[in-house]
């Protein structure tokens, strides 16, 4: 590739700052700098839109902890149904990770849409929204772009769970689709964002399991390069209580069967903890949770109860900060808590501090994120 010619505004007198040296600079700064900076000349914006660039911009910051946030937004179907005057379930709010303290608010450009949207998954600054299970979109708020997804490669979608993941092997982004008939037949499909496409890559019989209603205001828990959803066996026509995980890894695009510890209480939810993919189980009630941590992914053995969570009153664990942190939601009388019987705090998992009034105060979507340029090259991506 030819050498750029560096822009004059870099120039300082009879010396100059090398181009790659400024490239280098550039690839530290925060995302709104860098797209400030496409401003200044012809040359700066197309390396900025380089492939390369956005990678390199991408893997720096990734390592820079103090760039851990987290987005969420109010659950429209869950407003509607406890609240007299829902909030406003069109905006995300993007807060510090280990607080929940708001940051910003952002808007996805289509307001109608965004009101029912569902966060599917959260990679590298870009969210997986999904408004229903053949209307999906890829959205990176701090470059303002989206692009829609093109519509499913199945001929019918039913009891549809969906999944959004990083595909390292190939530096590509997937969406997964699994739609289960009331035949109790299981197709799946993966869309890639380098191809623009869905392809269906399995369809088998599932008689005796079925994919469990599990927490849908927390993305699939992404561990060990898959996906994974929690499964019912059936018992005849019955739903008992016996479980797995259902793993989707997303390199080879294969499912396998995890066996669940040996717990004794009342499933709840799996989710990512720490980086490793935990069990959530409670008893009393909700009065006290248990948290499993799988300390070697795929080794049923090393399941391990790390520690015992117990409330002064009933509650439901909603999801993990990435530093471990537990928001939960309690439960309370109507006269209680002015926020309709509801109340959100953050428990820290070790000391079992918990600070109060988080920004979440309603049942909401919530997905780690964190800034990138990821998009800027998409030639199909819409700006806005």
């Amino acid at each position: 590739m030819s050498k750029m010619k560096e822009p004059p505004i870099l120039q300082r007198r009879n010396n100059h700052l090398p181009y790659d040296i400024v490239l280098n600079i550039m690839e530290r700064l925060p995302v709104k700098s860098v797209i400030r900076f496409r401003s200044v000349s012809k040359s700066l914006d197309s390396s900025v839109q380089n492939h390369d660039f956005i990678s390199k911009h991408l893997n720096i910051n990734k390592n820079n902890l103090e760039n851990g946030y987290v987005i969420h937004k109010p659950s429209w179907e869950a407003s509607r149904l406890i609240y007299s005057s829902p909030p406003d379930t069109s905006v995300f709010t993007v807060a510090f990770d280990r607080t929940l303290d708001r940051i910003s608010e952002v808007g996805f450009p289509l307001k109608f849409i965004s009101n029912f949207a569902q966060i599917v998954g959260s990679c590298n600054g870009i969210l997986c929204l999904a408004i229903s299970a053949n209307i999906i979109f890829l959205w990176n708020p701090s470059i303002r772009k989206y692009k829609k997804l093109p519509n499913t490669c199945l001929e019918k979608l039913e009891y549809v769970k969906l999944g959004f993941a990083y595909h390292s092997e190939n530096d590509d982004y997937k969406v997964v689709r699994i739609s289960c008939s009331s035949l109790h037949i299981r197709e799946i499909e993966v869309y890639t964002l380098r191809s623009d496409s869905w392809r269906r890559v399995g369809i088998s019989s599932t008689n005796n399991v079925i994919l469990c209603h599990d927490n849908l205001l927390v993305p699939a828990p992404m561990v060990g390069g898959a996906l994974h959803w929690m499964e019912n066996v059936l018992e005849g026509k019955v739903i008992s209580r016996s479980l797995y995980i259902m793993s989707f890894d997303v390199n080879t695009e294969t499912s396998r069967k995890l066996a669940l510890p040996d717990y004794s209480d009342d499933p709840n939810c799996i989710a990512l903890f720490k980086g490793k993919l935990a069990f959530i189980t409670s008893e009393q009630h909700g009065y006290q949770y248990s948290i499993w941590v799988m300390k070697e992914y795929g080794v049923v053995e090393s399941w391990n109860k790390l520690f015992v969570v117990p409330f002064q009153r009933a509650a439901y664990c909603l999801a993990f900060t990435e530093y471990g942190s537990l928001l939960v939601c309690y439960s309370y009388n109507n006269d209680q808590v002015e926020s309709h019987g509801f109340k959100f705090v953050l428990i820290d998992t070790e000391t079992l501090h918990e600070k109060e009034d988080p920004d979440i105060q309603c049942p909401s979507y919530v997905a780690n994120f964190m800034e990138s340029l990821v998009l800027l090259d998409g030639a199909k991506a819409v700006s806005y």
